[in-house]
C-alpha cells in the first residue's frame, strides 16, 4: 500500500503535517518511495531514477510538496530522496547524497552557495530549478531587468539606488504629491518597493486629494496583510523600486507555471485594498482559479524560460486592458488544488524522465504539459433565468453646503505667491495642494497681525483664515483657492493698477452621515443579486459576496471629479464589498476617476450654457408680483407635472413667498447672532463654527435680494440647501425660525430646482442629451456587452479547476456610476419623456417624488431566458428608480434624521395573490407564503429581488400590479422559472435609525427587450 509524506514523517519520528495540509494523493502505480538522506544506507539498491528534494524542512514537508512527491514517488521507476535541515546545514556537499534530478530552491536560511557547490561537484542530470538563477530573484532591480529584456512588459519604474552604486542619484519630493528620481517624475499614487525581494514591507502613497499617507503591505500577521499610515513622506534610508499604481480593481493574480507549456492561476482580493486577509474555514487565504488570456499564456511562458525556473510563481497586475509582472518569486505551488497536484506531479515527473531515462516513457503517450486549458467551457447553463447585468447611476451623498468667497487683494505678499506658482502665464491660478494652501493661510495670518485698517477687507481676512483652519489640516478636496489676474472691479470700472480677485470655495464634502448611509446603501445592494434573500442582519448579501470574492462578478465603479462623488462611490464600494480601512486605498484601488470618467459624469461647458439659458427664463418667469394664473401655469407647467402643480399651487404668488423668504432670513440670521453672543466658541457640526455658520446666512439673506431690488432666483437651491442641512445637522441650535423658513423655501425650491433642467419638455431633452451624452453612450455600450457577458471579465473564474462553487459558469457585469444633481435630473427626465414605455400604473412612481435628493438611483437591470433563441426576446431590461433620502416629512416635522444609520433585519417574502390576514390591519404584514409545493419548481431555478428598501403594504395600490407582474412572469418562464417580482423582501425595523427611515425604496418603473432599449437610446445619442 502507498506510503504518504505525512506517513513517512510520522513513522521517521519527525514532525508530522496538519490535517489541513494534507491533500489526498491517487492510487499510486506501485508502493510511493519517499525516503530521508539519513536512510540511504539502509536502502537496497535501485536501478530507476532518484529526484533529490533539496530545500529547508518547512518547504519539504509542506502540505503541497507531500501531495506532489508523494504522486511521483508512486511511479514503479522512481524514488524520492529528502535533504534534511541537518544535511543542508551541517554536513559538507561530499556527504550528500547523489541523484540523477534535482528540486533545490532558496528560502530563509537555504545556503544557495552550498548547493551550487553541491552541483558542481555531482553534476545531476537536471536541475529542475537552475540555482544560478535564483540570486537574481533576491533583487527586484535584476527581475526587472529580466523581464524587460525578455520582452515582458512590468509597471513604469525607476531604480533609486542608495547603496553607492549610482553616484548621481538625485532624489526630491517636489510637493506632497509629487516625487522626482533621477529626472522621471511620478505622481500619487505610486508605489515603493524595497529592492530586495525579502523585503515585503512595501508602501503605497496615496494623494492629498484621496487624503494622503500610505498603505504599508508587509508578510501576513494573523488576518492582516497591510496596514494605513497617516505618514506620507517617502523613506529616506534604504534602496527603492518606484513605479506607477497600477489599479486593478483590488484583486491581485498569482500565476504558478510548471515549465513552459503549463500555468495555473488564481486570483485573491489585494493585500493593499484593505489589509483583511479573507480566509476559509480551513484557516486558509481565499483564492480561486482564474482563466488566463492568450497573451498571458505567453508572458507565463517567457517568465518560466527567462529565470530558468521549471516550477515558478509570479504576480500578474490586470490594469488598463494590459497585463503586468511586477514580481517573481521562483519555486512555489499552489495550495489545495488536487488538479494541480496532478499536473505538476506529472509534468515534472515527465521532464525528468525525458532528459534522464526516456526509456521509462510509455510511446504514443500524450504529455499533460500540452493539455492545459485554452478554451472555457460553456458561461451559461439552461432553463434558467439569470441575472447577467446591473448598471445603477447614483448621486452623492449628503454633503455640507457648498460656500464661495469673493475678495480683490493687492498686497505684493499675494503677488509673490501668484508668481511664484506661475499664474501670469494664465493669468489665473487655482490652489488646492495643502502645501499651497498653506502659504495662502501663512499670508492670511501674517496680514491679520500687521493690522489691516480697512474694517470689511479686514472682517474678510478673519473668514479667510477660519476657512482655511477648519478640521486642523487640509485634505485637498474640501477648500480651493483660486487668483485670477484683473484689471477692472466687479462693476467693470477700470482699476489704477491691476489686482488679484481672490475666490475661496468651501464645502460641499460629504457628511459622516453621508458617508455611512452611502456604506448602508451599498450593503443593501447586496440584494439585487442571486443569494441576496435571507435574515440581512445575520447573512448580509453573501450570495453576493459570494459570487464576487469568487471572480463571476465584473465591477467597475466611476466617479466624477468631485470630491463628494468620489467619497460617495468609495463608501458605498466599502459596503458593497464588505471592505474595512481607508477609504484612500479604496478610491486608489476601485474607483475610476480618469478623463474619459470626468468628461461622462461632470458637467461640460456646453451643458452649462444650456442650463444658464434656462436659468435666466426661470428668473424672469418668477419675478412677477401677482398671483399665478392660468397662463403663468401653463409656462411653467407644459408637462403638467404632478409635483410641480402641487408646488405652484403652495407657493401662489412667487413675489410673496421670497418677501418671506428674505423675512424669514433675516430673523434666522438675528437668531444665529443672539447665539453666537452666547456662545461665542460653539462647534457646530463637522467642525463648522458658529461665526463661519453667521457669514454663510448673512451671504445668502444679502445674495439673494439683488441691487435692482429684485429677487435672486439662483439662490433658492442654495438657501433650501442651506436649511435643510442645519434642520437636519445643527439640532443643537434649536431654531425654531428654521422649520419656517424650510418650508416656504422647500415649496420654491420644488419649482426652481427641476425647471432649471428644462421648462418644455423639448428643453428638458435637449438639455438631458447635453449632459448625459457620453453616459448615455456609455449605458447602450453596457447593455450590449449582455450579448458576450464574460468575454471582456478582468477575473474569470475558470470553471474547469474550481471547486465549492455550486455555478462556476455565472457570470455578472456591474458598473456603477456615481455623479452629481445634473445628470440624475437629466437621466430621469429621459426617462420621463424620452419615449421610453412605462405602464400607467407606474407614471407616479416616477413623476411624483417632489425632489431627487441625496443618493437618487436609476438602476437597469439585464435578464436572460435561455428558453428564448438567441435572435428573440432572450433578453428583458427592468428599469428601477428611488428619489434618495427621504428627509422632506421629517424636517417639517422638525424631527431630526439621525446619523447612527444601520441595516435592519431583512425578511424574505415571497409574491402571492392575497396579503395575510393576521395583524389586525396592520399595513407591514407580509404577504402569504405559497405552499412548499406548488413553487417547488421555481425554488431551485429562482431567486427572489428585493424592494431594497422597503415593499409597498399588501393592500396599497401596488398590488394588483404585483399579481400581474406575478402572472406575467411565471407565465414567461417555463414552469415558474421566471425570477419572481422585485418586491421580494421588507424590513422589519426595531426603530427609526434604520436604512428603512433614511431612503426611499428603489421602485420598479418598467421592463422591455434589450433591443427595444438599444434602440431608444441609440436614438437619444443620434445627434451626437
Amino acid at each position: 500500500m502507498a506510503e504518504s509524506l505525512s506517513d513517512s514523517l510520522s513513522r521517521r519520528g519527525l514532525p508530522s503535517l496538519k490535517e489541513s495540509d494534507v491533500s489526498p494523493s491517487p492510487s499510486p502505480l506501485s508502493s510511493t518511495k519517499l525516503f530521508l538522506d539519513v536512510e540511504l544506507e539502509q536502502l537496497a539498491d535501485f536501478n530507476g531514477v532518484t529526484l533529490g528534494v533539496c530545500a529547508m524542512n518547512k518547504k519539504s514537508f509542506s502540505g503541497p510538496m507531500n501531495s506532489i512527491l508523494t504522486r511521483i514517488g508512486s511511479h514503479e521507476h522512481v524514488r524520492v530522496i529528502i535533504f534534511t535541515d541537518n544535511t543542508i546545514l551541517y554536513k559538507p556537499v561530499e556527504e550528500w547524497p547523489y541523484c540523477d534530478a534535482l528540486i533545490a530552491f532558496y528560502s530563509k536560511g537555504f545556503p544557495l552557495d552550498k548547493a551550487l557547490r553541491y552541483v558542481k561537484l555531482k553534476s545531476p542530470k537536471m536541475l529542475v530549478n537552475d540555482l544560478e538563477m535564483q540570486y537574481a530573484l533576491m533583487d527586484r532591480r535584476k527581475v526587472y531587468d529580466i523581464l524587460v529584456k525578455n520582452g515582458i512588459e512590468v509597471p513604469p519604474h525607476v531604480i533609486c539606488n542608495r547603496d553607492g552604486s549610482d553616484k548621481g542619484l538625485k532624489i526630491s519630493e517636489v510637493d506632497e504629491d509629487t516625487l522626482e528620481v533621477n529626472g522621471v517624475t511620478f505622481h500619487k499614487p505610486f508605489v515603493e518597493k524595497p529592492i530586495s525581494a525579502e523585503d515585503h514591507n512595501i508602501y503605497i502613497y496615496f494623494p492629498s486629494d484621496y487624503g494622503g499617507g500610505c498603505q504599508r503591505l508587509f508578510r501576513k500577521v494573523k488576518d492582516r496583510s497591510s496596514t494605513y499610515s497617516n505618514e506620507s513622506n517617502v523613506r529616506k534610508d534604504g534602496s527603492y523600486i518606484y513605479e506607477d499604481f497600477m489599479a486593478t480593481d483590488g484583486t491581485d493574480v498569482k500565476v504558478y507555471t510548471v515549465g513552459p507549456d503549463y500555468a495555473h492561476s488564481e486570483a485573491r482580493k489585494s493585500p493593499a485594498l484593505d489589509g483583511r486577509v479573507d480566509r476559509d474555514d480551513r484557516g486558509k487565504e481565499k483564492r480561486f482559479p482564474v482563466l488566463l488570456t492568450t497573451k498571458e499564456k505567453v508572458i507565463a511562458r517567457k517568465v518560466c524560460i527567462a529565470f530558468k525556473q521549471t516550477v515558478c510563481g509570479f504576480d500578474l497586475l490586470r490594469s488598463n486592458g494590459n497585463s503586468y509582472v511586477c514580481d517573481v518569486n521562483g519555486f512555489s505551488f499552489v495550495k489545495n488544488s488536487d488538479k494541480y497536484y496532478d499536473d505538476c506531479s506529472q509534468i515534472i515527473l515527465e521532464s525528468i524522465l525525458s532528459k534522464v531515462a526516456p526509456h521509462y516513457i510509455p510511446e504514443n503517450e500524450p504529455s499533460i504539459a500540452h493539455l492545459a486549458p485554452t478554451v472555457p467551457v460553456p458561461i451559461f447553463s439552461r432553463g434558467r433565468c439569470e441575472l447577467r447585468c446591473v448598471i445603477g447611476v447614483i448621486r452623492h451623498a449628503d454633503r455640507t453646503p457648498k460656500q464661495k468667497m469673493k475678495m480683490i487683494v493687492r498686497h505684493h505678499y499675494f503677488f509673490s505667491l501668484f508668481e511664484e506658482l506661475g499664474g501670469y502665464k494664465k493669468q489665473q491660478i487655482k490652489i488646492k495642494k495643502p502645501k499651497e494652501l498653506q502659504k495662502v493661510l501663512d499670508i492670511v495670518r501674517k496680514l491679520i497681525n500687521e493690522g489691516e485698517d480697512d474694517e470689511i477687507f479686514f472682517n474678510k481676512l478673519q473668514q479667510l483664515k477660519t476657512v482655511l483652519e477648519m478640521y486642523d489640516h487640509f485634505s485637498g478636496i474640501n477648500r480651493k483657492v483660486q487668483f485670477k489676474l484683473i484689471h477692472k472691479d466687479i462693476n467693470n470700472t477700470p482699476l489704477e493698477s491691476p489686482a488679484l480677485l481672490l475666490i475661496a470655495k468651501w464645502g460641499g464634502e460629504v457628511t459622516p452621515a453621508g458617508e455611512r448611509v452611502a456604506e448602508e446603501l451599498g450593503k443593501a445592494f447586496r440584494c439585487m443579486y442571486p443569494g441576496g434573500e435571507g435574515e440581512y442582519s445575520l447573512l448580509p448579501g453573501s450570495g453576493f459576496l459570494r459570487l464576487h470574492s469568487t471572480y463571476r462578478h465584473d465591477l467597475k465603479v466611476y466617479a466624477s471629479d468631485e470630491g463628494r462623488v468620489q467619497l460617495s462611490a468609495a463608501a458605498f464600494t466599502k459596503g458593497l464589498l464588505d471592505l474595512e480601512g481607508n477609504m484612500a486605498s479604496i478610491l486608489a484601488h476601485l474607483v475610476k476617476m480618469d478623463q474619459n470618467t470626468t468628461d461622462m459624469l461632470d458637467t461640460s461647458s456646453d451643458a452649462a450654457e444650456s442650463l444658464n439659458r434656462v436659468k435666466q427664463d426661470l428668473h424672469q418667469m418668477l419675478q412677477s408680483t401677482r398671483d399665478f394664473d392660468a397662463e403663468a401655469i401653463k409656462n411653467l407647467a407644459p408637462t403638467l407635472s404632478p409635483p410641480l402643480l402641487a408646488a405652484i399651487k403652495e407657493v401662489k404668488n412667487p413675489h410673496k413667498t421670497c418677501r418671506t423668504i428674505q423675512e424669514n432670513l433675516r430673523t434666522l440670521v438675528m437668531s444665529f447672532e443672539d447665539i453666537a453672543r452666547k456662545k461665542s466658541d460653539l462647534q457646530l457640526y463637522h467642525g463648522e463654527s458658529i461665526k463661519l455658520a453667521i457669514s454663510r446666512w448673512k451671504k445668502l439673506e444679502k445674495d439673494f435680494v439683488l441691487s435692482n431690488g429684485k429677487f435672486d432666483i439662483s439662490k433658492i437651491p442654495d438657501i433650501y440647501d442651506c436649511i435643510k442641512y442645519d434642520l437636519q445637522h445643527n439640532r443643537i441650535l434649536e431654531l425654531s425660525d428654521g422649520v419656517s423658513l424650510y418650508k416656504a423655501v422647500s415649496n420654491l425650491a420644488d419649482i426652481v430646482i427641476p425647471l432649471e433642467y428644462g421648462i418644455t419638455i423639448e428643453d428638458k431633452i435637449s438639455i438631458s442629451k447635453i449632459v448625459c451624452r457620453h453616459l448615455l453612450k456609455k449605458i447602450r455600450a453596457d447593455l450590449s456587452h449582455t450579448y458576450n457577458i464574460g468575454s471582456d471579465f478582468i477575473h474569470r473564474l475558470d470553471p474547469k479547476k474550481s471547486k465549492g462553487v455550486i455555478s462556476p459558469d455565472r457570470c455578472v457585469r456591474t458598473r456603477l456610476y456615481f455623479t452629481s444633481e445634473s445628470h440624475i435630473h437629466s437621466l430621469v427626465n429621459i426617462l420621463k419623456y424620452g419615449g421610453i414605455p412605462i405602464p400607467e400604473e407606474n407614471y407616479g412612481k416616477l413623476h411624483d417624488p417632489p425632489e431627487l435628493n441625496y443618493l437618487s438611483q436609476v438602476v437597469f437591470m439585464v435578464f436572460e431566458n435561455k428558453t428564448e433563441p438567441i435572435d428573440s426576446y432572450r433578453y428583458r431590461v427592468e428599469v428601477h428608480f428611488s428619489p434618495g433620502v427621504k428627509s422632506r416629512k421629517r424636517l417639517l416635522k422638525g424631527e431630526p434624521i439621525s446619523e447612527n444609520v444601520s441595516l435592519t433585519k431583512l425578511k424574505k417574502m415571497p409574491l402571492v395573490d392575497t396579503p395575510s390576514t393576521g395583524g389586525g390591519g396592520n399595513n407591514s404584514q407580509p404577504l402569504r407564503r405559497r405552499s412548499a409545493q406548488s413553487s417547488s419548481a421555481a425554488a431551485g431555478a429562482t431567486w427572489a429581488l428585493p424592494n431594497l428598501y422597503i415593499t409597498k403594504s399588501p393592500d396599497d395600490d401596488t398590488l394588483g400590479l404585483r399579481k400581474e407582474r406575478l402572472r406575467k412572469f411565471v407565465q414567461d418562464g417555463p414552469d415558474g422559472h421566471r425570477r419572481s417580482s422585485l418586491e421580494g423582501y421588507k424590513y422589519s425595523p426595531p426603530n427609526s435609525d434604520s436604512l428603512v427611515s433614511v431612503l426611499e425604496p428603489l421602485s420598479y418603473i418598467t421592463s422591455m427587450d434589450l433591443h427595444q432599449m438599444e434602440k431608444g437610446l441609440a436614438k437619444l445619442c443620434v445627434d451626437f
